[in-house]
């Protein structure tokens, strides 16, 4: 938002993700929308933040205006590494397509994504990933 944190997405794909889980909900107000990347490269990390939400993720943002910035899985395995960006943070948003909504059992009944898309409820990501959380959706 205040633009104290610059960072290229390298490798960013085309597909925006949206998480309702709990966490994401908190974290962003919302469901978080997110767009993957091999990784960030970051310009500075003065006044980047970076909370270890998890056992095995953490999510980044910046000191100075508090706005979330990524994701990232941190536990070892094939997962480790896996970075999703805030889409609020792309400077361009265009050529992105929604392509699916993890969590959506954990969905508020307020609203609903539009469009045709996969949808993954709790149950199928824990079957998926493994754990007993979240965490490794987005």
């Amino acid at each position: 938002m205040c633009g104290a944190v610059r960072f290229t997405a390298v490798g960013m794909r085309t597909e925006i993700t949206a998480c309702h889980c709990d966490m994401c909900r908190r974290w962003s107000s919302g469901p978080f929308f997110a767009v993957g990347c091999e990784r960030l490269e970051l310009e500075d990390e003065d006044v980047l933040g970076v909370i270890s939400s998890s056992s095995w993720a953490e999510r980044g943002f910046c000191r100075s205006c508090g706005s979330s910035l990524f994701y990232r899985i941190t536990a070892p395995g094939k997962l480790q590494g896996a970075t999703t960006v805030s889409l609020g943070t792309l400077d361009d948003q265009g050529g992105l397509t929604l392509v699916k909504e993890w969590f959506i059992d954990k969905r508020p009944e307020a609203y609903a994504l539009a469009g045709e898309h996969e949808c993954v409820t709790e149950a199928q990501v824990f079957a998926m990933y493994g754990g007993d959380s979240g965490e490794l959706a987005p």
